[in-house]
């Protein structure tokens, strides 16, 4: 006949809670072997993510650790003491979803950013080219504004304007050379044409 093998019998609760108290280490361990799919559960049958109940497990214990102190064994169980601690921590968790969910919605309620509008350098160079677009002849400036304000092309120009392809190149290369002397003359833009003019094409 084959004697049958008796598992050792668990330490009373009262002694794992003792050891727990003094900072037994060995105690933590066995405390979550012991404790821990009873803290999951609780975490579990509250919190919809699988992950986030594990969380509060693990940081019901690190808490249970830290405050062991705290911890008095003529009160109350160590397993009630862990799920009152695993209690509060579902109750944190789902504050902070609350939390996150109300920036969320919050952020999704703002207005659009309101554009900051064109760059205050390039409202100047439009204005210079503008004041200096003015003191051209009319078939000139008519030409270059096509070109400068509206983006089209010589062809384009020409097309629109009916002024043969050849004339509206002349009347552009002069009054680009008006331009630059003045603002040569003028310093407006030394060096260089003022942003955005499209020129010859």
């Amino acid at each position: 006949m084959t004697a049958v093998r008796q598992e050792p019998e668990p330490p009373p609760e009262d002694d794992l809670a003792q050891r727990f108290r003094a900072g037994d280490e060995t105690a933590l361990r066995e405390a979550y072997d012991r404790f821990g799919r009873a803290v999951l559960h609780l975490a579990t049958s509250t919190l919809a993510n699988r992950s986030d109940a594990e969380d509060v497990t693990q940081a019901t214990f690190v808490a249970a650790w830290l405050g062991r102190d705290t911890f008095d064994p003529g009160k109350g169980s160590l397993i009630g003491w862990l799920l009152g601690i695993g209690r509060r921590k579902v109750i944190d968790r789902l504050r902070a979803a609350a939390r996150e969910t109300r920036v969320v919605e919050t952020v999704k309620q703002l207005p659009e950013p309101v554009s900051t509008g064109p760059d205050p350098d390039t409202v100047v160079d439009r204005l210079v080219v503008a004041d200096e677009l003015a003191r051209l002849p009319d078939e000139q400036r008519r030409m270059l504004e096509l070109a400068f304000y509206d983006d089209l092309t010589h062809q384009q120009i020409s097309t629109v304007t009916g002024v043969p392809l050849g004339t509206v190149k002349s009347h552009i290369r002069r009054g680009m050379a008006s331009l630059k002397r003045r603002w040569e003359v003028d310093g407006a833009a030394p060096g260089s044409r003022p942003a955005g003019l499209s020129g010859a094409r």
